[in-house]
């Protein structure tokens, strides 16, 4: 850790935990929380979250400062430029901290510095699109620590040093120019709208462990087929794909097969168990034959749908 973090900030390193709240083989449970055990993140972050899962307290903050071209397409923020952050606590009496964040190339230095200052890790930095117009870059953050109230304030002072917009009221649900049913169908998920993008959500089956913790389900390992309507039925497709090793060329393969463009291989995490790998991806053209040629890729990985 750098010298002069705040020690309540502080992150542990992954897996440290106190002799209470471990069960049988050495693993920490997640507990339920409620809205209000995380008044004091709300707080710090300038803006409240919601509840997933009773577990987790999930926090989105989309770019919707920028505007990034790529492949000659305006990215919706909801599609590939939100900001995410999540706070787990367990029995042990620690909470954990796992987040997605965007940031702009010319902020990238300055926000990994002040998340140094604060103790919060970085566990990946890469890319989620292919050329993009201005340069965006993705780091996944992770901190555990008995303070999430001081976690909450070295992110709140590392996302101050971003564009990273203030919380805005959110519009009422539109309808989106696609054919949902019929992706749904050729998904075999029941998606969402967000923000103007239609999602497609599934979880690892698995029982997803990082450091002796157990995440809760969906918790750093979500497969997301997200679909951006063009208009006529057409979408641009920014997907992610959760994976373990012996999946992985599978997946390459029907990716290309399906027509996508691969984005990257890589991992988000440092200590999970089954080691996880994502494929990032991109796709243009009629939705639901989109979404019917990429279902052999969700049907080569150990996933469910999302629920709950």
């Amino acid at each position: 850790m750098l010298a002069g973090a705040p020690s309540s900030a502080r992150a542990m390193a992954p897996g440290a935990t106190g002799a209470t709240g471990a069960s049988s083989p050495g693993l920490v449970e997640p507990v339920p929380t409620t809205l209000s055990d995380w008044r004091g993140v709300a707080g710090e972050l300038g803006r409240t979250g919601e509840m997933k899962r009773n577990l987790m307290y999930h926090t989105g903050l989309p770019r919707r400062d920028l505007r990034v071209v790529s492949r000659r397409i305006t990215i919706k923020p909801a599609l590939a430029l939100g900001s995410h952050v999540s706070f787990v606590r367990y029995a042990d009496g620690g909470t954990l901290l796992m987040g997605d964040v965007v940031v702009t190339e010319r902020e990238l230095q300055q926000f990994t510095d002040i998340l140094h200052e604060h103790g919060i890790q970085q566990t990946a930095i890469h890319k989620h699109l292919l050329s993009q117009t201005p340069d965006i870059w993705w780091i996944h953050v992770h901190a555990h620590g008995h303070d999430p109230v001081a976690i909450a304030r070295g992110l709140r002072a590392a996302f101050d040093s971003t564009g990273t917009p203030g919380p805005l009221p959110s519009d009422p649900p539109q309808p989106v120019d696609l054919d949902t049913a019929g992706i749904d169908a050729a998904l075999g998920v029941k998606g969402a709208t967000d923000d103007g993008i239609y999602k497609s959500i599934f979880v690892r089956r698995e029982t997803i462990t990082d450091g002796g913790l157990v995440l809760p389900p969906g918790l750093g390992s979500t497969s997301a087929f997200n679909f951006q309507p063009l208009g006529g039925g057409w979408a641009a497709v920014s997907g992610d794909c959760a994976l373990i090793a012996k999946e992985v060329q599978d997946v390459l393969v029907a990716l290309r097969r399906a027509g996508a463009e691969l984005v990257e291989l890589h991992n988000h995490g440092l200590t999970d168990e089954p080691r996880l790998f994502f494929i990032h991806f991109w796709a243009v053209g009629d939705g639901v034959k989109l979404a019917r040629a990429l279902r052999p890729a969700v049907a080569a990985t150990n996933v469910v749908p999302a629920g709950g």
